[in-house]
């Protein structure tokens, strides 16, 4: 009896060192299948994105290194290439060569909005179109006086360019009766205060050097756009904004008097296929860069759900309505995603699987229990054989099927859950062979 409990505890040993290794085995795999499920049904953000941004210390340029040092502190590098403005920020972004994913664009720069690579996250920020002249007067309301003079637009590959020329040509002034210089806003600024050219148009922000350089000299005017109304009306990505009187120099009250600009917005743009949470990570920044109050804006105006050339992204859509993802609002960036895309895995899967689940245990149990309802069949044909047959001259095939059915059931393995009906079955197994027996002891009965 004691070497059968040591066989029966050895063998309950064994298995239980099966399932434990059966149970483990089954998680690496599961483990691994996830992360191979994640890193292709929804693959890992990259680690290093590339922003094209603006001219050496312009609006664009100190902007970006901005969103770097937000960017880094979640473990993601943001490389920033400098460029000539908008319209190059655009080239650069339509090609999937280029290796740029996010750019500043401004409104108007490529009047393209059928694009299907690139998608924008929103707007940010005004971009004021400044218009400075040398000397006192003003260029008159058809803009007549700018015949004949030497005006800077913008070099080539900027917004500032595209819009001054726009503008100027709706007004008759063209490179045939004006000279267009393609200068940029620090070779402007420098040429105009010293006289070398006449005016300059520039796309800069409120806090350029330049800007705040010429609104300052009192040989410079800040001209208010004639008929500003009209030119919003014809050209719906400008805007009309107002430079209060004196905001650049309140002792000298510079400029003089209110002076009307117009303003393009400024998005911030990337390709389509930019992992979601990388956008995510980009408004967040672009939220914390760009939210404060300014000369023309209000506190909370950017950025701002709007499609100036370009469609939102779907993440721009939910972002502008929700706000950042729950799970990057309470978890560390690489975390919040990996468990997000943990997640987007394992819907569908549990989907799949939800109703399996539900009868995976009927099942199981059938099977048990007909494991020795099997048993019990054949312990029933035995009974109904006894009773028709001579107990003598069948009794010892009778009993030899008995003995091989009772070992069956002693080696008959079940749950413990299960174990009250395999009692059972070797309980009646020996009253069958009671039953058997009596014929043979007459005293017996």
């Amino acid at each position: 009896m004691g070497a059968e409990l040591k066989d029966v505890r050895e063998r309950i040993r064994e298995r239980s060192r099966t399932v434990k290794f059966v149970f483990v085995a089954t998680g690496a795999v599961a483990l691994g299948a996830m992360v191979w499920g994640i890193s292709v049904l929804n693959p890992l953000p990259p680690r290093t994105v590339t922003m094209t941004t603006g001219s050496e210390g312009g609006a664009y340029h100190e902007h970006g290194k901005r969103y770097r040092e937000i960017l880094a502190r979640s473990g993601v590098e943001l490389r920033l290439l400098v460029s000539e403005g908008g319209i190059q920020n655009f080239r650069r972004l339509s090609d999937p060569r280029s290796g740029v994913s996010v750019g500043f664009m401004q409104g108007g720069a490529t009047g393209d909005s059928e694009r299907k690579d690139l998608v924008s996250l929103g707007s940010v920020s005004y971009e004021p179109l400044w218009f400075f002249w040398r000397g006192t007067g003003n260029p008159g309301r058809k803009l007549e006086r700018l015949r004949g003079k030497r005006i800077s637009i913008g070099p080539e590959g900027s917004g500032t360019r595209v819009l001054a020329g726009t503008l100027l040509a709706a007004n008759g002034i063209a490179g045939d009766v004006a000279h267009l210089l393609p200068l940029s806003p620090h070779d402007a600024g420098e040429q105009l205060l010293s006289g070398r050219i006449d005016a300059a148009l520039m796309v800069a922000s409120w806090e350029s050097p330049v800007v705040r350089r010429l609104l300052a000299s009192e040989d410079v005017e800040t001209i208010s756009f004639p008929r500003a109304n009209a030119y919003a009306a014809l050209y719906p990505y400008l805007n009309k904004v107002t430079l209060p009187a004196g905001v650049g120099d309140l002792a000298r009250n510079r400029p003089p008097s209110d002076v009307v600009l117009l303003a393009p917005k400024t998005s911030l743009v990337v390709r389509k296929e930019l992992h979601p949470a990388i956008q995510h990570l980009l408004l967040d920044a672009a939220t914390e860069i760009h939210s404060g109050a300014g000369i023309f804006q209000k506190a909370g105006e950017f950025p701002a759900a709007e499609s100036v050339d370009l469609p939102l992204s779907d993440a721009a859509r939910q972002f502008h309505k929700t706000g950042r993802p729950f799970l990057q609002r309470y978890l560390p960036f690489w975390a919040a995603v990996f468990l997000w895309g943990l997640i987007l895995l394992l819907v569908p899967v549990v989907g799949a699987f939800y109703p399996l689940f539900r009868v995976a245990p009927a099942l199981y149990g059938w099977g048990m229990r007909r494991r020795i309802f099997r048993l019990y069949g054949e312990l029933k044909f035995l009974e109904r054989d006894l009773d028709r047959s001579d107990p003598t001259e069948a009794a010892g095939d009778l009993v030899d099927h008995l003995d091989r059915l009772e070992e069956r059931a002693n080696h008959l393995q079940v749950p413990l859950a299960y174990t009250n009906l395999l009692y059972n079955l070797r309980r009646d197994i020996r009253l069958v062979r009671e039953k058997l027996a009596e014929p043979q002891d007459p005293g017996a009965r």
